[in-house]
């Protein structure tokens, strides 16, 4: 049974901070857990600030104090349909990743919601991505919410279409069981993904002794056969079950089955069977993360 008792949500007080807040305020009302909304600026101190004249006196730039970004918090939690005077708001001064890490830690949090800002290519390599980073070292399940996603979520959060991605792995297995219990919650449908990578995509030259095709029929059925253990397992009468294998590159089939399936929600496992999980840039995961419309819920095993 998944329980969220205390979740963190991270934000930036741009608008489209507004997405994933509303999603943090629903889910900590449906689980009647703790929120906690913070803010990290670089520093809440004076600084000096060179003109650029040569001779010029250096300016003193004064942040915005606490109390306004404290305040400028309960007007975007209140504008996304939370409760400010249940929520608490934390102002911190620091490193964007470490402060929102140290938080999670101290609090300490279950879930963290985020959201992302749909940057790709060159531009998130040369200028880095604090989500990214955050799902890196996040010491609990990770909720990103790209800017696709809907601008408010639902009073109560039903998520009833969602796909989980299913390698085998601990992680992996260890997303199934939350998956399994928020389509329970919304009596919702789970679709559990395996994407059969090697030899999916470019026909090999022949070989007497190698038939491509028979050995792509052959991981296809086993890989059916793993799954039947996993739908007798998570059988039950409030959610329904299904599972779909297909040949292809992973992070595109699982973005193109969630469109399909018009999924509400992405369940997948943070690290693979490889182990090097989301150490290595360009992972199964990151690029789900980045590509996906719909909230991505990162799990640990």
């Amino acid at each position: 049974m998944v329980e969220f008792t205390h979740v963190l949500c991270p934000i930036d007080l741009s608008e489209s901070s507004a997405r994933p807040l509303a999603f943090a305020a629903a889910l900590a009302r449906w689980y009647k857990a703790r929120l906690t909304v913070l803010h990290v600026v670089p520093t809440f101190d004076p600084m000096q600030v060179p003109s650029g004249q040569l001779g010029e006196p250096v300016h003193l730039v004064r942040p915005v104090p606490r109390e306004e970004v404290l305040a400028a918090l309960r007007r975007a939690l209140d504008a996304a349909g939370g409760d400010a005077r249940r929520a608490t708001v934390v102002a911190e001064a620091g490193d964007p990743v470490a402060t929102i890490v140290d938080q999670a830690v101290g609090i300490p949090a279950d879930l963290l919601v985020m959201g992302t800002h749909g940057r790709g290519g060159f531009d998130r390599l040369l200028l880095g991505s604090v989500a990214e980073n955050v799902l890196r070292k996040a010491p609990c399940p990770v909720l990103t919410v790209p800017p696709h996603a809907p601008a408010h979520a639902p009073s109560d959060v039903g998520f009833t279409r969602i796909l989980c991605p299913m390698d085998f792995s601990p992680s992996a297995l260890q997303a199934l069981g939350f998956a399994l219990d928020l389509a329970q919650h919304a009596h919702g449908l789970v679709t559990v993904l395996h994407v059969i990578e090697w030899l999916a995509e470019e026909e090999p030259r022949t070989h007497p002794s190698i038939s491509a095709a028979e050995y792509r029929r052959h991981l296809t059925e086993d890989a059916h056969e793993r799954m039947r253990p996993l739908v007798v397992e998570a059988a039950g009468p409030r959610c329904e079950f299904e599972h779909v294998v297909v040949l292809g590159r992973a992070h595109r089939e699982i973005v193109q089955a969630a469109a399909a399936k018009e999924a509400d929600l992405i369940v997948m496992g943070a690290q693979g069977r490889g182990g090097v999980g989301l150490r290595l840039f360009g992972s199964t995961t990151q690029q789900v993360v980045r590509a996906a419309t719909c909230p991505v819920l990162t799990v640990r095993g």
